[in-house]
């Protein structure tokens, strides 16, 4: 199984100017980096395909989904931007080899209120519909949206993996799954290793972070139980660590991170890939560099 993290342990936004922690995800024993697709302006995407193949990581691609990026927004040109957005980064994972595109794919983080039974149907409408024009892309070029459940605090509209399960299920392609995050299912799942038997081969993507966001192995998942439900259903993903080193101000409100998570980032990416390593691949890489 391949362990990864996220640019968001060390950087927001990631540019080319943060290249360096590619080099330190490698040092580290990293297969994967998760590039967060904030703004791609800031990336030169062939330069970054380059160091990754050179370095010999892996890629894949997350999603930043603020509040200007839903596509369930009741003003319609938030939502054709919310789509035009996914659309972006479909082609940006296919670029860089990417097999998933994660995140809230169906509403801005940060969006929580109490509405009526009408509005949160129209708005689950407005999230199909362009769900499937998302996932007709995504089909060209081979890449799989994976649909991430947050927790209450920073979504009112998929909160569960019932919820993701329904959603998914109702679109009806190959091309869209879920994203399963630790953290979120801490809060919201009552089993986690039951959900993940649950959701079977609609699982193509994990983030395997800690109950309070800090380095795996330091809180109290029961990181045992995932691993063997993991194996029971066969998962052939990737598990990557994504945290907030240092998030942006939208980001910091929306994820409500109002403090630091580890010493350093550095030591979260270190201990969390041993720790890692050791629970899901049977043994730890020392650190190289």
């Amino acid at each position: 199984m391949d362990i990864g993290i996220s640019t968001f342990v060390w950087v927001s936004p990631f540019s080319s100017a943060s290249f360096d922690i590619l080099q330190k995800a490698k040092d580290i024993g990293y297969d994967v980096i998760e590039i967060a697709v904030e703004d791609r302006e800031l990336i030169d995407w062939e330069a970054l395909l380059k160091t990754c193949r050179n370095l010999g990581l892996k890629v894949t691609v997350s999603g930043a989904f603020g509040m200007d990026r839903d596509i369930s927004s009741e003003r319609p040109e938030i939502r054709a931007n919310g789509l035009s957005y996914i659309i972006d980064c479909l082609e940006i994972a296919n670029e860089l080899e990417s097999p998933v595109f994660g995140g809230p794919l169906y509403a801005a983080v940060g969006k929580t209120r109490l509405v009526s039974e009408a509005q949160k149907r129209q708005e689950r409408e407005w999230c199909l519909e362009n769900l499937h024009l998302a996932v007709r892309r995504a089909e060209v070029l081979g890449v799989t949206l994976a649909l991430e459940p947050l927790n209450r605090f920073e979504t009112d509209m998929i909160n569960t993996i019932d919820q993701a399960i329904a959603l998914v299920d109702e679109v009806k392609n190959d091309r869209l799954k879920i994203l399963l995050d630790t953290f979120h299912s801490n809060i919201e799942e009552k089993d986690i290793p039951a959900s993940i038997l649950k959701l079977g081969d609609r699982l193509v993507h994990i983030q395997a972070n800690e109950n309070d966001r800090g380095t795996p192995g330091t809180g109290h998942l029961d990181w045992l139980g995932i691993r063997d439900a993991l194996q029971t259903i066969g998962y052939q993903g990737s598990l990557v660590i994504e945290t907030f080193g240092a998030p942006s101000k939208e980001l910091a409100r929306a994820a409500s991170i109002w403090r630091p998570l580890a010493a350093s980032a550095d030591e979260l990416a270190g201990e969390g890939f041993e720790f890692l390593k050791k629970t899901f691949c049977g043994r730890a890489a020392p650190l190289s560099g």
